[in-house]
Formats: structure tokens, sequence, C-alpha cells
């Protein structure tokens, strides 16, 4: 009855694992080598929050199970980069204050990719967002190469079954 009761919720489950997923999906070394997005902290920061924008856009809508999972991943990437930040050293007194600033941009950058999808087909805005974003630092960036991805992403998020994705599994394409 104890392990029944402590268990954790099976969203919670599934959040953390999508949220692993994002993690090794945007740590592949192809983002930084060929599609020149910046290896630093804000441009992890901005695949990241790609990939987990890429995911909620695909639970969107999706019924009562698929919300808890969002919310679940949405969760688990708030608290990693909240772990990060104290990793960094920044203090506790400081922590709240970028956590605030980290979730204004990540929230502006939900915004920006919706309004960019909607726009779609014409891929305008999002290759501008791309340049804004994950390409702010970078001298130089492959933004159609990442448009590209992005498209192909969705595309292949859409064509999983949504069980799966709703366990925790997920599929991605190479960048």
């Amino acid at each position: 009855m104890l392990e029944r009761l402590f268990r954790p919720r099976p969203a919670r489950v599934a959040g953390e694992k999508l949220y692993g997923a994002v993690v090794e999906q945007a740590r592949s070394p192809a983002f930084y080598a060929v599609l020149g997005a910046p290896d630093t902290v804000e441009g992890r920061f901005e695949l990241y929050s790609l990939h987990v924008v890429l995911l909620l856009d695909r639970l969107k809508r999706q019924g009562p199970s698929a919300a808890d999972v969002a919310q679940a991943l949405f969760d688990t990437y708030v608290k990693a980069l909240d772990d990060a930040l104290r990793e960094m050293g920044v203090g506790d007194l400081s922590v709240g204050k970028k956590m605030r600033r980290l979730g204004e941009a990540f929230y502006g950058r939900v915004k920006s990719y919706q309004a960019a999808v909607e726009a779609l087909p014409d891929e305008g805005e999002l290759t501008a967002l791309i340049g804004r974003t994950v390409y702010a630092e970078a001298a130089q960036g492959d933004s159609p190469g990442l448009v590209a991805y992005i498209l192909r992403q969705r595309a292949h998020l859409a064509d999983q079954p949504l069980d799966p994705i709703l366990t925790g599994d997920v599929s991605w394409v190479a960048p």
C-alpha cells in the first residue's frame, strides 16, 4: 500500500523521460558542428527550449492525459533550469530572479514559435525567430538548415502515435 501511495504519477514519469529525450537530442553534435548553433549556455538553452516547445506542440489539444504529460514535461524542464543555475554557482537569492527571466524568455519563445508555425508555409517568420534566438550570439549559423530540421521534426512528431509519447517514448529525426 505504501508503495502505491508514494509511486510517482505516470504523467510525471513520462514528463521526466521526455525531458531526458530532449536533453539527448539537443546535445546532438550536429546542431553545433554542422548547423552552427553556439555551444554556450545560451545556445543550449535555446535548443533545449526548442525541443520542449516541439513536444508541447505535439501534445497540445490531445486530451487530459496529454495535458498532464505536457505539464510534467514543463515542470521537469523548469526544475532542470533551476538545478543548472545552482550548479553554475548562482546564489540562492539570485536564482528566483534568473528563473523568472528564463520563464519569461521561454513563454516568449512559445508564443513566437506558435505564431511562426501559424504563418507556415511561409517560413520567413520561423527563420527570423531562429536567427533572433538560437543564432543570436553566433557569428554565422545555418538558419535555413535548422528551420528545415524543425519542419521535419514537427512532421515526424505528428506521425508518431500519441500513446507511446504519453509514456515518455519519443523518437527524433537526425539534425
